[in-house]
């Protein structure tokens, strides 16, 4: 098969304006009024009735007649013979007449002949009971809410593109409507391809490379707070024809389908083949990065737009491009901006001639300045847009930002806050912990080597490092503990593994750290000890050591490798043995120290950190 190739990439305008062709509508319906809250009147509502339907009384008291207390005050009172009472929900069976008075509740109708009521409280009972000492005088409607005061039969109510509120909804229903007549809701039919997707929930069988499918859930989620109504089908496999069928079943169904994966240049990325032979395709790649590989055209009656298939350039393509359509066809407006301006915490090169949706983080410094950096882990990593708190959208003509350069940033929600504390560094289960006490914090699992080369660039709050370190930054210690590590190997340790020496001596797979990580340079240097009591060069050992050289980023990785049998044993902490049911070598112990960026140690959230910290070892025993 011919691979595509992306010659001459449309502008984001030329984008835009492709989906706007597609003109994307969602008709009207009338949906019941307990499922109108959030969606869009087509038409003007007139009360049909009044609201309230009668007099009623604004307040628990005594229903009378104004005139009867002219005159009244707390010296002379004017004495009324009560006559009845009238309660909410009953039709008043007494009529007043000059000198009475009847008992009545709040909202309750109010009897003929009364054309006021006075509060209970500017009242007292005569001693008989049968009078009521009235302290006051009212004048004709006080404490009366008459009918038609609220809404009047006739006048308009709502009118059309109001977005309905829970507000709205005690309206109409006061109004007694029961049925609203809406904007449809676009139905977005949802089809990831390839054929190493599995629905969450299934069984993955990473040997075969297969994994968890995130863009259906992770677009639905997107197609539903836009204002659309989500429709997720199965995923398709590479195959053109399975591909095909189930495209034209999402078109003959939805208004718009979105597709995610196959639309690269490679030659088994078949999608644009089925838009182009079944439909329309209008366009097929965009300069923007991440989101390159973009698709815009028609499948039947319907819509198409084909995302990448990395998660975050799925998602960025979505928000910036799609997003905007279906909420145009939901009647819904655009969001308010929800933008910030920081300054880059250090400095950003980029020159790839494409416009950028960058996702970013935010960060308070010392002084309370909002700091702006890089959240990039590459377009198939799932957590990066979990871990940013916006985008920065950055020209193409840019070849860099430099550290301090002001920049906007489009928040991915109103209500996004910088995390009360941003640190960086070694993945270990006693920081979980502490992590958990703290408010909002937010951490990013690099290694020590990193952690210590941003915590030096400015960027995070604090830096969580283990083991030995090969230079020092300028920073405050907050508190430390010690970690327990060696190797581990499966239950029972069937290959009766002692020491490091098995290791090297033995024909036994190994699964190592990466070298960010700081039981990576503690194993190291322990190999560089015995290496030296041998007499021989370290690299040696190194050598002798099947699978020194793979390493791991997570602590529990390597573990989970030897549970797995791809390994006999796995660099790890004795905690993360025990609470997997592995057996545990011990080799040595390390400290974990957590330091601060001087300029913050007076931050809330740093504080609250080393307040924590105070209970660190007795958190490493939990």
């Amino acid at each position: 098969m011919d691979r595509k190739e992306f010659r001459d990439l449309a502008s984001p305008a030329e984008a835009r304006e492709a989906i706007d062709s597609l003109s994307l509508t969602a008709g009207v319906e009338r949906v019941p009024l307990e499922e109108a809250r959030g969606r869009v009147l087509v038409a003007r509502l007139d009360a049909e009735l009044d609201v309230p339907g009668f007099d009623r009384a604004s307040l628990d008291g005594y229903a009378l007649r104004a005139r009867d207390t002219f005159g009244a005050d707390e010296a002379d009172p004017a004495r009324l013979e009560v006559v009845g009472e009238v309660h909410a929900g009953e039709e008043p069976d007494v009529e007043l007449e000059e000198g009475q008075a009847a008992e009545i509740s709040t909202g309750a109708v109010m009897p003929d002949g009364a054309d006021a009521m006075v509060p209970v409280e500017r009242t007292d009972t005569a001693a008989d009971g049968g009078e009521v000492l009235v302290r006051t005088s009212v004048a004709p409607g006080d404490n009366v809410m008459f009918a038609g005061a609220d809404v009047a039969a006739g006048e308009r109510a709502l009118g059309p593109g109001t977005r309905i509120t829970p507000r709205d909804i005690g309206l109409l229903s006061a109004l007694g409507v029961d049925e609203v007549p809406v904007r449809g809701r676009p139905r977005v039919g949802i089809v990831s391809t390839g054929d190493e997707l599995v629905r969450p929930g299934e069984d993955v069988d990473s040997d075969r490379g297969e994994i968890y499918d995130v863009n259906s859930y992770t677009i639905a989620a997107g197609v539903e707070d836009a204002g659309g109504e989500a429709v997720l089908y199965p995923h398709a496999g590479d195959e053109q024809d399975e591909m095909e069928r189930i495209l034209r079943e999402a078109a003959e169904e939805c208004d718009l389908v979105l597709s995610s994966g196959s639309t690269s240049a490679s030659a088994v990325d078949v999608i644009y083949r089925v838009i182009e032979e079944q439909g329309e395709l209008l366009l097929h790649g965009v300069a923007v990065k991440p989101g390159k590989p973009m698709l815009v055209g028609r499948l039947a009656d319907s819509a198409y737009v084909g995302l990448p298939g990395y998660p975050v350039s799925a998602m960025m393509v979505f928000r910036t491009f799609v997003a905007p359509a279906i909420r145009e066809a939901a009647g819904l407006p655009e969001p308010k901006a929800a933008t910030v301006t920081g300054e880059m915490a250090r400095e950003e090169r980029y020159s790839e001639g494409r416009m950028r949706l960058m996702p970013v983080g935010l960060v308070e410094d010392g002084e309370g300045d909002t700091l702006v950096y890089p959240v990039d882990k590459g377009s198939g990593a799932t957590t990066s847009l979990a871990e940013a708190d916006g985008v920065v959208e950055v020209p193409p003509e840019t070849d860099y930002l430099e550290e301090g350069e002001s920049v906007d940033v489009q928040l991915f929600s109103p209500d996004v806050r910088p995390p009360t504390l941003l640190g960086v560094g070694e993945d270990d289960p006693t920081l979980n912990r502490l992590l958990d006490r703290l408010a909002n914090p937010r951490y990013l699992s690099v290694g020590s080597r990193p952690a210590l080369r941003r915590l030096r660039e400015g960027v995070p709050d604090v830096a969580v490092v283990a083991g030995p370190v090969d230079r020092e930054v300028d920073a405050v210690e907050l508190g430390r503990w010690e970690r327990e590590w060696g190797l581990i190997a499966r239950a029972g340790n069937p290959k009766e593994i002692e020491g490091l020496e098995d290791l090297i001596d033995r024909d036994l797979r190994f699964v190592n750290r990466t070298t960010d990580s700081g039981l990576r340079t503690s194993l190291g240097a322990a190999v560089a000890d015995l290496a030296a009591e041998r007499g021989v060069d370290r690299r040696d050992l190194v050598d002798a050591i099947d699978g020194f050289d793979l390493g791991l980023r997570a602590h529990e990785s390597p573990a989970r490798k030897v549970i797995a049998g791809d390994a006999d044993a796995g660099l790890g902490l004795r905690e993360t043995a025990e609470r997997l049911d592995l057996d545990f070598v011990p080799v040595g112990t390390q400290p974990v120290r957590v330091v601060a960026n001087p300029d913050r140690t007076d931050k809330a959230g740093v504080r609250d950190l080393e307040r924590v910290l105070a209970d660190a070892d007795e958190v490493a025993t939990e």
